[in-house]
């Protein structure tokens, strides 16, 4: 009996996901259609130039936009930023430097001091 191989094929907002963009800002035969492995895979490797302008413009999905602001996502509710910002609004953001990116900064510089420590002492404790 002959096994018969199909594509595995994900949803275009996974594919968005994992190439760290926007659904929304991709082109409509990106939205439409399913993205197979192989196609996901050419895209990281060779990104088209709507790719590229995205990545370097915008808008930015949630994740990205906290890692660009050095909060988490959590924060960016917190402080009302629901929806997807361009890097120019990034950038001003980063400027402006207002009181909530300051204490959200603050609060994730805790969280991964807290986080090493922890690693640290569990690492201490697999050595023990």
């Amino acid at each position: 009996m002959k096994s018969h191989q199909t594509a595995q094929t994900m949803k275009p907002a996974t594919a968005a996901k994992k190439l760290g963009v926007y659904l929304q800002a991709t082109p409509a035969e990106f939205q439409e259609g399913a993205v197979s492995r192989t196609e996901l895979n050419a895209l990281q490797a060779d990104p088209p130039e709507w790719l590229r302008e995205l990545r370097r413009n915008g808008p930015h999905p949630r994740p990205v936009v906290a890692a660009k602001l050095g909060v988490s996502i959590s924060g960016l509710a917190r402080a009302g930023v629901t929806e997807a910002l361009t890097t120019e609004q990034i950038d001003a953001l980063k400027t402006e430097n207002p009181e909530w990116l300051q204490k959200e900064r603050a609060t994730q510089a805790e969280v991964r001091k807290e986080s090493a420590r922890l690693k640290e002492k569990q690492h201490t404790e697999d050595e023990a």
